[in-house]
């Protein structure tokens, strides 16, 4: 079950978050697609599939590799559940479907056929 939302990152609890995080979620944001996520999260491994086969570069951050991102991720979302897929335009998704996904590539124009 999905329950995607698509929200500019901006909108979360950053004004409470150390700088540091601050400054990393706001990397995330600028850097293309970034992924947050887990190999143990089915939803996960399903949207890196999507990305990966439809050869869309993203930054994937494995939580378990680098928990303190598990922070990050929570700071942009607002909440707890993953993926967490951040948007070049500042916006993002949580726990999206592939018609979510594929819906925002197209909408940003990196996905056209």
């Amino acid at each position: 079950m999905s329950d995607a939302t698509s929200t500019t990152a901006g909108d979360t609890a950053a004004q409470g978050a150390r700088p540091e995080e601050r400054t990393s979620a706001a990397s995330a944001r600028l850097e293309g697609i970034t992924m947050f996520g887990a190999e143990w999260c089915r939803d996960c491994r399903r949207t890196k599939a999507q990305l990966d086969g439809l050869g869309v570069p993203y930054r994937y951050v494995d939580l378990e590799a680098e928990p303190d991102a598990v922070e990050v991720a929570r700071e942009i979302s607002g909440r707890t559940q993953i993926p967490v897929v951040v948007y070049p335009d500042a916006t993002h998704h949580v726990e999206p479907s592939n018609a979510d996904v594929d819906a925002k590539l197209r909408e940003l124009g990196i996905l056209t056929a």
